[in-house]
C-alpha cells in the first residue's frame, strides 16, 4: 500500500498556531502569581517552601498550580531528588530567564513613563468617555 507524500503546511497555518500558542502562554504567565514566582526565582534554585516564603500571600495550592503551569510551558524546571523526605528544587529555564528579562523591561517601561500614564489616565477618567449623548 502506497502512502501519499506529506502535503506542505500552508505558511499561515504556522502563524495561526503560533498566535494561538502565544495567547495561551501569555494568559498563563501574565498573572500576578506567575510573575512574582518568575521574579523571585531569578537566577536562583529554590525549594517549594523557600519559594512560598518569598512570594508574599501565596497559598500552598496557588503556588503548586502556578509552578505546574510554568513547568508545563517550559518556564520553570523541576528537579526531584530521591531522598527521604523528597527534595524538590525549582529554577528558571533559559526560556524562563528570557521571559524574566522581558518582564523586567516592561517594569522599566512603566517606571519610565509613570507620570505620562498617570496624566493620561486622569485626563481620560475626567472626560465623559463611554457616556452616550
Amino acid at each position: 500500500m502506497e502512502t501519499e507524500p506529506p502535503q506542505p503546511v500552508p505558511e499561515d497555518a504556522d502563524v495561526t498556531r503560533s498566535e494561538s500558542l502565544a495567547r495561551e502562554i501569555f494568559s498563563g504567565v501574565a498573572n500576578k502569581w506567575a510573575l512574582l514566582v518568575i521574579n523571585v526565582l531569578g537566577t536562583r534554585t529554590l525549594r517549594f517552601t523557600e519559594l512560598r516564603g518569598e512570594v508574599e500571600g501565596i497559598s500552598h495550592k496557588m503556588l503548586t498550580q502556578t509552578l505546574r503551569g510554568l513547568e508545563r510551558d517550559g518556564v520553570v524546571h523541576r528537579t526531584v531528588y530521591a531522598t527521604v523526605p523528597p527534595r524538590v528544587d525549582y529554577r528558571l529555564t533559559e526560556a524562563g530567564a528570557a521571559l524574566r528579562d522581558t518582564v523586567n523591561g516592561m517594569c522599566a517601561w512603566t517606571r519610565r513613563y509613570l507620570d505620562e500614564i498617570d496624566t493620561a489616565r486622569r485626563r481620560f477618567d475626567s472626560d465623559d468617555h463611554g457616556t452616550v449623548r
